[in-house]
């Protein structure tokens, strides 16, 4: 069943306490995300509205009422140089995993970013055996470009970062 994808909404509390919760749960089960300790609701929304405060896109996937995951495209690199380009994060709640919403939530961010005249998406994947990510990325067009090794550390162990490519306007290839 497709999800409803649609834009963040910066004043909605059922909006940020899920995506708080949903990235919780990878923080503290997953090697995605390289954090180790899951961000208060108050955090998420000082790092969405920072987000938002320079126009980046926040994408939503709703089904039956209930945020089931959410994207994002935010700075690359902080220098002014790598304004062009946007890194992207994708967060699927664990029941609504493998299910094609992460799919659909990449591709809505894809569009959106190449609206808002990005050049390049960059996926920075946490774990090189991140299969579903890497996987996900793969599909709809992104190109590996190499994998950092053990640069990472959670869970009692070095991991690999993985680096993928998708250029957004035909001119940046």
């Amino acid at each position: 069943m497709a999800a409803m994808i649609r834009p963040y909404q910066a004043q909605s509390k059922t909006d940020i306490t899920a995506i708080t919760e949903i990235y919780a749960y990878h923080v503290t089960h997953g090697r995605g995300s390289f954090e180790h300790l899951a961000p208060s609701r108050d955090e998420m929304q000082a790092r969405f509205s920072a987000l938002l405060d320079k126009n980046y896109p926040i994408m939503v996937a709703e089904q039956d009422g209930a945020i089931v995951g959410y994207a994002y495209a935010g700075p690359h690199k902080a220098r002014k140089g790598y304004n062009g380009t946007v890194e992207d994060s994708v967060y699927i709640a664990p029941l609504h995993a493998r299910k094609g919403i992460g799919r659909q939530l990449l591709m809505t961010l894809i569009a959106q970013a190449k609206a808002d005249g990005y050049r390049q998406m960059m996926a920075v994947i946490g774990d090189s055996a991140n299969t579903a990510s890497i996987g996900l990325h793969k599909d709809v067009g992104f190109t590996m470009i190499g994998t950092a090794k053990g640069i990472g550390y959670k869970f009692g162990t070095y991991l690999d970062v993985t680096y993928m490519q998708y250029a957004l306007q035909d001119d940046a290839l």
